[in-house]
């Protein structure tokens, strides 16, 4: 589809499926709102494990990364930057797999580790057990706060949240056929199991690790800061130059992720919020430099200014906006040709709208530390009752978002039928693109 409406960006796609440019800079305002915290938690990421690793002071590493991947992102395109990704996949999956074998090594192997893990649920911080924590190996109490945490947040804020991001549906359009596609998805599903799993097997088996060694669990050893759990194991449990290794792993990772977000800010900015400047395209080339340069320096900006422990949370959140705002309008443009001009604008419109007030208003992690609800209200968020202050944003904005679209598509006007069929390929492209099927 977006070969055939000769779309180069995600909004741009959404604009031209739904013919209409407001869609296209609403989408790339999103974009530039909501982005640069996940970039932000991707540098975040690195400068900790650096700061641990090298014994670099943290704003030092934060700043040297940033500069790292400023210096090829500014200059180079996208199709580089994707050269790029496959060497860096390969060295993330490699250390990745490092990682889990060494750590089962360690611990005696995967039964005597998670049996270890199992016997010392009774050591979990009481804050957590008295929210429905029940240890490491077994599920929260079902319908407690930490229960309605992981679900809605980890599993489901992260695993929907994940469909939506801009930056990764680029990478989709710019796949050559559809056997390409069908082609990676065994590559990519072992990829994730390797590198998503076993960062989720090493990190709660880190927890054994400091019990056997320094007789505490991993967030006390981390001196009570989530984010530096795995430096720290990592530095203490594995050979030093697996250490120097994870570094280029970690950097591999961030420059991969932090490159197509820079470039999906940039053009977000200067294409599709501000739109072409010039049919030679030189001067949109420059605007989208000065996008991505704006877009670096925001997220650095984060990086020092956001609170320890917000890796997590702040990738949660980013996926959340980005589900919310563009999941139903996304899916309606692949699949349901009712969908109307209106009902994606509306559609969008409520889902950043929703996430936002449930992140100031209702949920109780953000509504508390950001103030507002305190200060306008007196209450640190405004339904107080179980188990509305656990519910992530997601599970109100989406459904929200996704009934906006069903019910304004039913009431608006229909697009015509024959861009339906131009936008599903039953038209010349060239017709299309000519503007002779209107």
């Amino acid at each position: 589809m977006a070969a055939t409406l000769d779309a180069q960006t995600f909004p741009e796609l959404l604009g031209k499926r739904f013919k209409s440019k407001l869609v296209q800079r609403l989408g790339g305002f999103v974009i530039f709102l909501s982005m640069p915290l996940y970039a932000a938690v991707v540098l975040i990421g690195i400068a900790r494990f650096i700061e641990t690793t090298l014994g670099i002071d943290y704003r030092m590493a934060l700043l040297g990364v940033t500069m790292i991947v400023a210096a090829y992102v500014v200059a180079g395109g996208l199709k580089g930057v994707m050269y790029t990704d496959a060497l860096q996949g390969g060295v993330m999956f490699v250390s990745m797999l490092v990682l889990l074998v060494g750590t089962y090594l360690n611990l005696g192997g995967p039964m005597a580790a998670h049996d270890s893990l199992t016997a010392i649920s009774h050591l979990a911080p009481d804050a957590l057990r008295e929210q429905g924590h029940q240890g490491w190996t077994v599920m929260p109490t079902l319908g407690s706060p930490w229960w309605w945490t992981l679900m809605s947040t980890l599993v489901l804020g992260v695993g929907i949240g994940v469909l939506a991001q801009p930056q990764l549906v680029v990478r989709f359009m710019t796949i050559k056929s559809e056997r390409a596609l069908n082609r990676g998805i065994g590559i990519g599903s072992l990829f994730i199991l390797v590198v998503v799993g076993g960062a989720f097997l090493v990190g709660t088996l880190s927890n054994v690790y400091f019990h056997q060694t320094q007789g505490q669990i991993a967030i006390a050893a981390a001196n009570g800061n989530p984010d530096l759990i795995m430096p720290r194991y990592i530095t203490a449990a594995m050979p030093t130059w697996f250490s120097y290794l994870f570094v280029i792993t970690l950097l591999s990772a961030a420059m991969s992720t932090l490159s197509s977000q820079f470039h999906t800010m940039g053009s977000a900015l200067s294409y599709d919020c501000l739109g072409k400047i010039s049919q030679s395209g030189r001067s949109t080339l420059g605007l989208t430099q000065l996008g991505v340069g704006l877009s670096i320096l925001v997220s650095l900006a984060l990086g020092y200014g956001l609170p320890t422990g917000i890796i997590a949370r702040g990738t949660a959140i980013f996926f959340g906006i980005c589900a919310a705002a563009f999941l139903p309008a996304y899916i309606a443009a692949l699949f349901w040709k009712g969908a109307t001009r209106s009902g994606v604008l509306c559609s969008m419109v409520i889902g950043l709208m929703s996430s936002l007030f449930c992140l100031v208003f209702l949920h109780q992690k953000e509504a508390a530390a950001l103030g507002i609800s305190q200060f306008l209200f007196g209450k640190a968020y405004l339904i107080e009752t179980h188990p509305w202050p656990f519910v992530d944003p997601i599970l109100l904005a989406l459904p929200a978002s996704t009934i906006t679209l069903v019910v304004v598509s039913q009431i608006t006007p229909k697009l015509s039928k024959a861009h339906i069929r131009g936008c599903f390929g039953r038209l010349s492209p060239d017709l299309l693109h000519r503007g002779e099927v209107k």
